[in-house]
């Protein structure tokens, strides 16, 4: 059994995985060694760890872990991918796991992995498993921050399913900007990928997947050019810990 760790700016997330089976997933706040040592206590069949952290994380987290067979992701770690990124040192480790999570499920394919967060990143894996790059872009809650701090009177707006194009008050004219705005640009991308690399996939993720399933339509089955899946990072991160292990 595996124990994928994934801390971000925001929340830290935890999954079990029994090969490449997601068996249970947790969110938390605030992470920290003693929740760590819960959580592996409940599951005593964890050999392996992986942690990846964008934040600085107590040494005690990494002292606990390394009980166990540990990868820690960092621009050194073993992938089962080739990573072509001109500046690896600088590329976001969720942004890897992400293309990594889409190769695994559309492998030797062409494979755009789209993560919907803070910000909006674009990842393009081809079909010879290399990881090529792609685009960060302003999320949705970053647009409407924006709005309203280098503006003198736009009110700040909070995010809200909205799909008309003509708004009638201004916080609905800065729900279609913004709204539609994202909209027409993650159409555009993949539009222009599209041409580029034939039989291309699309993997959805992220905190908005929930909107972008909406406009795009998106399916959970495989089978689909357009596809969804909440989990894709941590399912990257854990086929980068089966890769280490085997190694």
């Amino acid at each position: 059994m595996n124990l994928v760790i994934d801390i971000g700016n925001t929340l830290a997330k935890t999954a079990i995985f029994n090969g490449n089976e997601l068996s249970s997933f947790s969110s938390f706040e605030n992470i920290s060694a003693s929740v760590l040592e819960e959580l592996l206590s409940k599951n005593p069949s964890v050999k392996n760890v992986i942690l990846s952290s964008v934040v600085e994380h107590p040494k005690a987290i990494a002292d606990l872990l390394s009980k166990y067979y540990f990868v820690e992701l960092t621009q050194h770690t073993k992938l089962p991918i080739k990573n072509l990124y001109g500046s690896p040192e600088t590329l976001g480790k969720d942004r890897l796991a992400s293309v990594v999570g889409a190769n695994l499920l559309f492998n030797k394919q062409n494979v755009l992995a789209i993560d919907a967060g803070t910000c909006i990143k674009y990842d393009l894996v081809d079909a010879q498993d290399q990881y090529l790059g792609g685009a960060i872009s302003p999320g949705i809650e970053m647009r409407f921050k924006a709005l309203n701090k280098f503006t003198d009177k736009l009110p700040l707006v909070t995010y809200k399913y909205f799909d008309q194009l003509i708004g009638q008050t201004t916080e609905q004219s800065i729900l279609s900007g913004v709204m539609n705005g994202v909209t027409e640009e993650v159409k555009g991308v993949i539009a222009r990928y599209k041409e580029q690399y034939p039989g291309l996939k699309v993997v959805f993720t992220g905190g908005y997947l929930k909107f972008f399933e909406r406009i795009f339509n998106i399916s959970h089955t495989e089978n689909s050019s357009i596809f969804a899946d909440p989990f894709l990072v941590l399912k990257g991160l854990n086929h980068i810990l089966n890769f280490n292990e085997k190694k």
